[in-house]
């Protein structure tokens, strides 16, 4: 499990260290390691950006789990970055993937060997956003939808040794990577020149209110409860919605594009 200190990520290890697993929890600060090692998790430290520790984390569980494998892999780690593409420092873009993709990948390439072994399941952390973009979170959607590709390839890649592999599509979940995304936009903001404000500034404040409306959403352990049915159903599906505003954004798709953008242009004016 990547990305285990908090929200969905902590949720649904410590569900799933309820039902029975033992969950290597990957963290990044030690404080978060010993509070979990207290819930009965096993703390790994886990940085899925530095190769080092990625396969520092690999070895010790092929070490731990032997020729029985790992059951499972839940791909969870990710931040989101928020601003005007016009804007946005190429930097931040590359972060934001380098996370939310080329890590997750990292991670999964280094621990397949152990899930071959035990035909486990791979479980990456999507959102209703890899599937339906918004405006000022265009390098966060970019992120989600790379794993909805990455998902679609891997699973039939791995076919032939019985490997599932499903992603989990949640709409607004009460996380705390609302405030970590509210602040670093604003830092964002902060730096970006004059011009940027005069042309975006009233939309900017609207996306500062969605932001802050993200922390009244869903509980996490609604997505932890749909991650164990696809580590565990005989039949696990490939893709998982969380939450009725997910849905309703996948029934919007049903209309046409210009369409679809003049509502959608429409509400961030009235943010």
């Amino acid at each position: 499990m990547t990305g285990a200190s908090k929200g969905i990520g902590e949720a649904c290890a410590l569900r799933l260290a309820r039902a029975g697993y033992r969950v290597f929890a990957g963290v990044r600060a030690a404080a978060d390691g010993e509070r979990l090692r207290a819930a009965g998790l096993t703390p790994v430290p886990l940085d899925i950006t530095d190769p080092g520790q990625v396969e520092a984390a690999a070895r010790f569980v092929a070490a731990e789990t032997g020729a029985h494998g790992l059951a499972g892999l839940v791909n969870n780690a990710g931040i989101a970055v928020a601003g005007p593409l016009e804007f946005l420092p190429v930097s931040a873009l590359r972060r934001q993937l380098e996370i939310n993709v080329i890590g997750q990948v990292a991670v999964t390439q280094a621990v397949l060997p152990a899930l071959r072994r035990a035909r486990g399941r791979i479980v990456f952390i999507g959102s209703v956003s890899g599937r339906s973009a918004l405006p000022f979170t265009g390098a966060y959607a970019a992120s989600k939808y790379a794993l909805e590709a990455i998902t679609d390839a891997l699973r039939i890649e791995l076919m032939p040794w019985g490997l599932h592999v499903s992603i989990v599509e949640p709409g607004v979940i009460a996380t705390p990577i609302w405030d970590t995304s509210l602040a670093f936009g604003e830092e964002l903001i902060a730096a970006m020149p004059p011009s940027a404000v005069d042309l975006y500034g009233p939309r900017l404040d609207g996306l500062r209110k969605r932001a802050l409306r993200g922390r009244s959403g869903r509980d996490p352990d609604d997505v932890a409860r749909v991650v164990e049915h696809a580590l565990t159903a005989r039949r696990p599906r490939t893709r998982y919605l969380v939450g009725m505003d997910a849905r309703l954004r996948i029934l919007f798709l049903l209309l046409p594009t210009r369409l679809r953008d003049r509502i959608i242009a429409d509400v961030v004016k009235r943010l």
